[in-house]
């Protein structure tokens, strides 16, 4: 005889990924003469949930090391930039309760375009971000309510156990 019982448990009700790109534009007092490198660190992010949007905030720190004074000198720039990214997620039950965000980073935030204008310097930086809605939702499985037999234990201990088999006068049997 089966029955139906209904587990309440955590599962992914909606799940994504988005790419973004920004562009930002830094001034700095002299002219750059070359870009010697860009790195973006110490990216923070998290998402909550706002209706049927999720609004995922975070920053990260941009370094860019240039030369300028015709590549004598060098110097690196240090900003931290903030964002706020929005995104519509579709879930994949109406029903739920108890929705929280899981954010995770795909891509790190690296620049993929750095150029000099003038006293300026524009760079972009792109980011894949990984979205998961966790919520609760009722499972129903089915159960059976007849207990499997019971297997039957033998003892096999057997007459010529190990110490019937040692003889005390081994040693003095057999001299070495």
């Amino acid at each position: 005889m089966s029955s139906y019982k209904e587990i309440v448990t955590k599962a992914v009700i909606g799940k994504g990924k988005k790419q973004f790109t920004t562009k930002h534009v830094v001034q700095i007092a002299e002219t750059p003469s070359t870009i010697l490198g860009c790195w973006v660190i110490n990216h923070n992010f998290h998402g909550e949930k706002v209706g049927n949007q999720i609004i995922i905030s975070g920053s990260y720190d941009v370094n860019i090391w240039y030369s300028y004074d015709n590549d004598t000198k060098t110097d690196v720039i240090k900003e931290t930039q903030s964002y706020q990214e929005v995104v519509r997620m579709r879930t994949l039950d109406d029903d739920v309760t108890g929705e929280q965000i899981i954010v995770r980073s795909l891509k790190q935030p690296t620049c993929s375009d750095i150029s000099i204008s003038n006293h300026e310097i524009h760079y972009t930086i792109e980011k894949e971000l990984g979205i998961e809605l966790v919520g609760d939702v009722k499972v129903k499985i089915e159960t059976n309510e007849e207990e499997d037999p019971w297997d039957e234990i033998v003892d096999e201990s057997s007459d010529n156990t190990i110490d019937e088999q040692l003889n005390d006068d081994f040693i003095q049997d057999n001299p070495i």
